[in-house]
């Protein structure tokens, strides 16, 4: 029934977006075509990419999942610091990185200990990951902060493209460490993919999917982007908010179903994995990417963000590590996470 909704969306969706476009529509209206249809596109990312990680296993299936759920985000922010909105692109960085580790982690927590007391996920990779979370979120993203109080405005882009060139080299060197080198050392016995469940599509239909959708969200999020002056005005919203609530949920839509639906499922590894695999590619390589990307624009981007987004990302991350280190979860646990959201969310929409 949820899929035949989301069929139906997208199929109207993407040519009221086109025809919207073209016939310039108010603004408030394609706002919210745009990012509904963005949200049903995601869905059929997030059914790919659920068929591939049965395929290829937890650890590759969770790492699909954050690659092409961060990919919508990628493409909403590219074309947002084309346009200049570098406040927005970093507040959507911020919003992902609390997003990932308190709303999806939050809800996939919470929904799965609704159905299972206790959940059990690879209590390695959870340690394994908190080293990269502190270094990923809380080093790479303070020491420029830090820096840039003594430092100039060119100073301080330079030392960002240093950051973010180390930061990209050190997310291919984790990958090659998780699927490679180290690729099964740390299998959890008591929590396995179950070998007889059949994929919703093939690995052809899948990935074509993927690649089609993706396309459509391309398109859709150039024009989103141009909607965000007006809406902000329209509402009373900041970029802040925009950037770290609206643009977020929008371009995490499909972990945020695939890992719920991973969770209620029982199969926490990967669940786990999209959340924070996914804070870990937003962090240590879609951050640093767009960096990069930002000096072929007009507006160069510094990787440096507000006192309040480094003191929400830091506190998240903190509070995610206390709560996995132990390589088990429950219903109350997600409802912390969820909790914090919610008081960051407030925060931010009164800034």
């Amino acid at each position: 029934m949820v899929n035949k909704i989301f069929f139906i969306a997208v199929l109207i969706g993407v040519p009221l977006s086109v025809i919207g476009t073209v016939m310039h529509l108010p603004t408030i209206l394609m706002f919210i075509i745009y990012c509904l249809t963005i949200i049903a596109l995601s869905s059929f990312m997030g059914r790919a990419t659920e068929s591939l990680a049965i395929i290829t296993g937890p650890r590759i299936g969770g790492l699909l999942n954050a690659t092409f759920g961060n990919a919508v985000e990628l493409i909403i922010s590219i074309f947002a610091l084309k346009a200049g909105l570098t406040e927005v692109v970093l507040a959507s960085l911020t919003g992902s990185v609390i997003g990932n580790l308190l709303l999806v982690a939050g809800l996939s927590f919470f929904i799965g200990g609704l159905k299972y007391k206790r959940q059990k996920f690879n209590v390695f990779d959870a340690r394994h990951n908190s080293g990269l979370l502190i270094f990923g979120v809380i080093v790479a993203f303070v020491i420029p902060e830090v820096f840039s109080m003594e430092m100039k405005e060119p100073d301080t882009l330079s030392l960002s493209v240093g950051l973010a060139i180390i930061m990209i080299l050190l997310y291919l060197a984790a990958l090659f460490f998780k699927l490679v080198t180290h690729r099964g050392v740390y299998q959890h016995e008591e929590n396995v993919i179950h070998e007889h469940e059949e994929p919703e599509w093939s690995k052809g239909k899948a990935m074509g999917v993927l690649a089609i959708a993706t396309l459509a969200v391309a398109y859709v999020s150039e024009h989103l982007v141009h909607t965000f002056e007006e809406v902000g005005h329209t509402f009373g919203w900041s970029e802040l908010f925009i950037g770290v609530i609206i643009v977020a949920i929008v371009g995490n839509a499909a972990e945020h179903a695939s890992a719920i639906i991973m969770a209620y499922k029982n199969k926490m590894d990967i669940a786990v994995e999209i959340a924070v695999g996914s804070t870990l590619q937003i962090a240590m390589f879609v951050a640093p990417a767009l960096v990069l990307v930002s000096l072929f624009f007009t507006e160069s981007m510094p990787l440096v963000f507000t006192m309040p987004e480094l003191t929400a990302m830091v506190t998240s991350v903190l509070l995610m590590i206390m709560l996995s280190n132990d390589g088990e979860t429950n219903w109350f646990e997600g409802l912390t996470l969820l909790a914090a959201y919610f008081i960051m969310g407030i925060g931010f929409y009164l800034l």
